[in-house]
């Protein structure tokens, strides 16, 4: 990988003789909290290193034998003139409402976790937050699917890791298809597979589902809802109101239905014939992820180093002065592609 650090993204003449740079730097210190799996460390702390980030790591209690493990392999692996104090690791519980007080010190908070860990995150610091509390993610299939390619995909996006955020917890599909072959036999592929279905209002009343409680419902395991629409439009309406913006996809082989979709549905990652399973750091050639952001600002889905960099402006000159813009002649000519 090329170095992310100070890169020269755009290189401008503002002035004859008064050049202006924007390049990449590092965001500074970042505080992750994730339960749980201990490959996570390992994925953060590669990209922090990377982009030049300082660390505080706070893993869950269930793996704390295996973080404090792989905190030391990695501290000791990093050159002295990087510095092994670059990577904290926070073993206490009670020292996390402590740290999130710290707005002067830590610039970027990534929880990752249960939507109650990620929520309380956010209700307790004025840090900024960056990641997701829910991954309520849908598959559209249009009336023009091919339902073979639709079978391998749906099946794929529920049952491959029921429990990763990017797991479909909600089919949606046409209502010309409600009662079609095509859709049976999906249904016994998810049933075989060992799914649960429960149906929304229409899917419930058609196809003899028991209700689902909610549409906003991420269930983490081998259950989904469908239900039926009328169309792409009425798709994107069910997503919007009962999403939460992470990945989702349609399955049709009508292109301007499904450049509809991809344009009108305003979520992290969106996608055409291929498995919501793909939003991810590693499949994207990130190499790694600290997590999977909803945000509108800053990073936005699989969150790799680019997401860890911020920007900076580099302006040399050569004695200019503004003096009310008397004798400064502004040519802000583009020299990002010239050497």
């Amino acid at each position: 990988m090329e170095d992310p650090i100070g890169r020269i993204l755009k290189r401008t003449e503002l002035a004859d003789g008064l050049v202006l740079e924007k390049t990449s730097s590092p965001l500074g210190v970042l505080l992750i909290v994730f339960e749980s799996r201990p490959d996570a460390l390992v994925q953060i702390a590669s990209l922090a290193i990377r982009s030049g980030n300082g660390l505080l790591l706070k893993g869950g209690k269930e793996a704390k034998r295996s973080n404090a493990i792989l905190h030391k392999i990695i501290t000791d692996a990093i050159p002295d003139s990087v510095g092994g104090k670059l990577i904290g690791l926070v073993t206490s519980r009670e020292e996390i409402p402590d740290l999130l007080k710290l707005d002067d010190v830590i610039d970027l908070v990534i929880p990752r976790g249960s939507n109650k860990l990620v929520s309380q995150i956010k209700n307790s610091t004025k840090i900024p937050v960056l990641g997701h509390a829910d991954g309520i993610c849908h598959v559209y299939l249009d009336k023009s699917a091919n339902m073979d390619m639709a079978k391998r995909i749906v099946v794929d996006a529920k049952v491959d890791y029921p429990a990763a955020c990017n797991a479909m917890e909600t089919l949606l599909v046409h209502k010309d298809l409600s009662q079609s072959e095509g859709l049976s036999e999906l249904i016994v592929d998810l049933r075989v597979e060992g799914v649960t279905l429960y149906g929304g209002p229409r899917a419930s009343s058609l196809l003899n589902f028991p209700e689902a409680r909610s549409f906003h419902h991420e269930y983490n395991s081998l259950a989904c809802t469908v239900e039926i629409v009328d169309d792409v439009y009425a798709a994107i309406d069910h997503i919007h109101q009962h999403g939460s913006a992470h990945t989702d996809c349609i399955i049709a082989e009508d292109q301007e239905v499904a450049e509809v979709f991809l344009h009108q549905v305003d979520s992290a990652a969106v996608f055409h014939n291929a498995s919501t399973r793909f939003c991810d750091g590693a499949r994207f050639g990130l190499g790694a992820e600290v997590g999977i952001s909803t945000s509108r600002i800053h990073a936005r889905g699989p969150v790799g180093v680019e997401g860890l960099l911020t920007t900076r402006w580099i302006l040399k000159g050569s004695g200019q002065v503004v003096d009310g813009d008397k004798d400064i002649v502004y040519t802000h000519k583009d020299l990002t592609n010239e050497s």
